[in-house]
């Protein structure tokens, strides 16, 4: 049988052939990489599908047109896979990872996420990094042999380090985890499959990484157009977008607004990819690493953007903060939001017995953590429609998500 056609990779990429393994061993696919393996694996996986029915900023009955968690995660994964064929890595890989890196997120955005958190604050708190680690090891049930996905090390490290190292190089929490520690659920599945947390993960998850960025800076600045929480001319606040539209402008005078969003949102997307491949290609010339092992051993990412986009970038985010992510109509609804996810929490705590049996099997006599645990982990696979239908269920009023 015909293997996968092989592409040529920098000596630096993530080489398949010589992948660490997987937790429960298996035998090779004749007609797919492992990384292909687990790209097809979390595609059809129950998580992902109901990224469809989960919120990126809105949630869905504002609109068709917007973005859910599913189409954020298939832009993520595009860019992904354009960043590292420029930088003749594996592509697969960094695929894998933009298209698992959301798994983990509760209905109805961070509203959601901030309420688990918060519910769960005696027990560990609540991280969407950890709890995509607990759905790819623990939480899917597909497989007869195994519970999770059983992906790849490369794939489950990239998974949890794609935004940098967990730990110091003296063990004690990285900066971003030093005022709560490093995630329990993290930390239990290092000790059975060590995920070395001190170093930075992969070249083709920090492609992972900075492609999310990438593509919700973008589709933020869209969506916020499209719902009319600030228009073209605000944008010019930003110099980054002011130069963008400027050129717009005199390329295409008298474009009609709609085709202008579109067109920036491209450039956009093409000016931060373009500043992404040039930064990392210097980063890698400067480093010149014989393997993904130095990559991993770095003092600092490979994968990056110029200090300049790196501004940019930032000053974007500092203009969607307040004017899409904390608008007035935003903030209603996560208010709404929060109430009825918080609402659930207790219920399901109090009566386990209300869950579906799968959910409270085994639960009679447990202790309040282990219990609190199921029920973030049974409200944390919601989509937003059945979050909202459950509590219709066993409340007589349900906030209008107006």
């Amino acid at each position: 049988m015909r293997f996968h056609q092989e592409r040529v990779l920098a000596p630096f990429a993530v080489d398949h052939r010589t992948s660490r393994g997987r937790r429960v061993a298996e035998s090779a696919s004749p007609t797919r990489s492992d990384f292909q393996r687990d790209r097809d694996r979390i595609i059809h996986s129950t998580a992902f599908r109901r990224l469809k029915h989960k919120t990126q900023v809105f949630v869905e009955h504002e609109g068709d047109h917007f973005r859910t968690r599913l189409t954020h995660t298939i832009e993520v994964a595009q860019i992904a896979r354009a960043i590292a064929r420029a930088l003749a890595l594996d592509e697969d890989l960094s695929e894998a990872l933009a298209l698992a890196h959301d798994l983990g997120h509760p209905p109805f955005g961070h509203a959601g996420e901030d309420v688990l958190d918060a519910c769960m604050a005696a027990f560990g708190g609540f991280d969407h990094n950890a709890q995509a680690l607990r759905i790819v090891t623990r939480l899917e049930r597909r497989y007869a042999a195994f519970d999770g996905l059983n992906l790849t090390w490369e794939t489950l490290e990239g998974l949890v380090k794609h935004n940098g190292p967990l730990l110091a190089a003296d063990g004690q929490p990285a900066e971003r985890y030093r005022a709560r520690g490093v995630p329990l659920a993290i930390l239990e599945f290092d000790r059975v499959f060590p995920l070395e947390l001190a170093s930075f993960a992969s070249a083709e998850a920090q492609c992972a990484a900075l492609s999310d960025d990438i593509a919700y800076n973008a589709h933020d600045i869209d969506d916020g157009l499209r719902a009319g929480l600030f228009g073209l001319d605000d944008l010019k606040a930003v110099p980054f977008l002011a130069g963008l539209l400027a050129e717009i402008a005199g390329q295409w005078p008298g474009l009609d607004a709609v085709r202008i969003g579109h067109e920036l949102v491209r450039r956009v997307i093409t000016r931060l990819v373009e500043d992404v491949i040039g930064e990392s290609e210097r980063r890698l010339v400067a480093l010149a690493p014989a393997d993904a092992a130095a990559v991993r051993a770095a003092s600092r990412p490979v994968i990056a953007f110029s200090p300049e986009m790196t501004a940019a970038e930032r000053s974007i985010k500092a203009f969607l903060y307040p004017r899409m992510y904390r608008h007035p109509r935003v903030m209603a609804v996560r208010a709404s939001a929060a109430r009825i996810l918080e609402d659930l929490f207790h219920r399901f705590v109090e009566t386990p017995d209300l869950m579906p049996e799968e959910w409270h099997a085994g639960l009679a006599g447990a202790g309040r953590a282990r219990i609190c645990r199921r029920v973030a982990d049974y409200l944390a696979g919601m989509t937003d429609r059945y979050t909202i239908d459950q509590h219709r269920r066993f409340f007589d009023v349900t906030p209008p998500l107006r």
